[in-house]
């Protein structure tokens, strides 16, 4: 038995007795080659995050452009996200770094250029902390979630949008719990050039109904109200339908304002979930330290990746929130597979078309079965992409920075 393996076992075991936390800060300690950064090759998909093909570039909140980091010692991580601008000034920050310093390159990718870095740029963070975690996995021979303390479940409930059956809404809606989803999802979808406020709260509420009929059980469904409506028609319709038992109503509001919700919460009594178009913790903060919500849509790579994805996590768990990620591409689906995993309380994701968007690009991505998500053990995050059918749109091996971090005596970065 090599290194590694040994390794490996030991890893596998001690965290099946409980008996180690987060691995990443015992690195030093597990095996791990040393190895830099050298090369970042970026990539765009023939398919966008819906699955339809991808005739233009996508927009940076929605990409499932592939970002790969090679090291000089032959090992590969697979991220996703980002644009060619942002994902420019983050891998140029990350060339001649140890890449299983994956906490302090996040600090460098989001600190580096002085301005804390905006949504866009935190997506592009994102892809390339993932990758980090990917590699690091890999190094190791492990899945991911054992680098973060193990699975505390054995698989990850999810709920669908848009489920792919024909048929009423309550057909549709039978037809995706009896495929093993734990909820089916709608949305007010106002999608005409004009809204009317009062037939749009009486067509979603009597959608609503049909939907309830469908699923047969309290929680069986959700609602995305998508920010579509003002405040006083969204207050009205969430009361409408709180005896129907919606596992969450999304969106009631615009995001701009997350103190609103201290507003809204005591207007309303359903479960409240927001959170997609937010990044990282600090977006959160207000939200989750008052409870002014129930489930946090937290998601990968938006929030910055698996490394502030873990941080948001440590502090919905200690306020009694739970997670519902928003769905995204195929490598970051599997990604939130092992965070969720690894997350002890509530956890419900978004699959959307129930799982089944074509991705011809990998060989292997996440695990779907009955409705739910597996955990896996192959290393890293799982996937494995075939680069011949990519189109690559940026390749970085030189390191750039404008300006320089300041640290502490200790090493740990401060602004400068």
């Amino acid at each position: 038995m090599n290194r590694r393996d040994f390794v490996r076992r030991c890893l596998q075991a001690a965290s099946a007795a409980g008996v180690v936390g987060a691995l990443a800060d015992q690195a030093d300690a597990a095996g791990l080659p040393k190895t830099k950064i050298t090369r970042i090759r970026y990539f765009k998909t023939p398919t966008d995050a819906a699955g339809r093909p991808n005739t233009r570039q996508p927009l940076f909140n929605q990409s499932t452009n592939i970002v790969m980091v090679e090291t000089d010692s032959g090992l590969v991580g697979v991220g996703e996200g980002g644009s060619h601008d942002t994902m420019e000034q983050c891998a140029s920050m990350l060339i001649g770094e140890d890449p299983f310093r994956t906490d302090r390159l996040w600090q460098v990718m989001y600190r580096g250029y002085f301005y804390p870095a905006g949504r866009e740029k935190v997506h592009a963070l994102g892809a390339l902390d993932v990758a980090l975690w990917d590699l690091k996995g890999k190094a190791l021979g492990v899945p991911v979630y054992q680098l973060l303390g193990g699975r505390t479940r054995d698989h990850v409930e999810c709920y669908s949008t848009g489920y792919p059956h024909k048929g009423t809404p309550t057909e549709v809606a039978r037809a995706c719990v009896e495929a093993g989803f734990r909820a089916y999802r709608i949305s007010t979808d106002a999608r005409g050039e004009f809204q009317d406020r009062f037939e749009t709260v009486n067509r979603v509420y009597n959608l609503c109904k049909q939907v309830r009929e469908g699923v047969g059980r309290d929680g069986g469904w959700c609602i995305d109200f998508h920010t579509e409506l003002d405040m006083p028609d969204a207050v009205t319709l969430a009361n409408m339908i709180e005896p129907l038992r919606p596992y969450f109503v999304e969106d009631l509001v615009r995001s701009e304002n997350p103190g609103m919700y201290r507003t809204l919460r005591g207007q309303v009594k359903v479960p409240i979930a927001v959170g997609e178009q937010f990044g990282p913790k600090w977006d959160w903060n207000e939200l989750v330290e008052n409870k002014l919500i129930d489930y946090a849509r937290v998601t990968i790579p938006n929030v910055g990746g698996i490394t502030e994805f873990q941080k948001i996590a440590a502090t919905c768990e200690t306020h009694y929130v739970g997670i519902v990620p928003h769905f995204t591409g195929p490598i970051s689906e599997a990604a939130m597979v092992h965070t969720s995993a690894v997350f002890s309380g509530p956890v419900l994701m978004e699959l959307v078309m129930g799982g089944t968007r074509p991705w011809p690009y990998l060989n292997a991505s996440y695990d779907l079965k009955n409705g739910k998500l597996w955990p896996n053990e192959r290393p890293g995050l799982g996937v494995e992409v075939d680069t011949s059918k990519l189109q690559m749109i940026g390749d970085w091996n030189e390191r750039y920075t404008l300006t320089p971090l300041l640290k502490r005596p200790d090493g740990s970065f401060t602004n400068w």
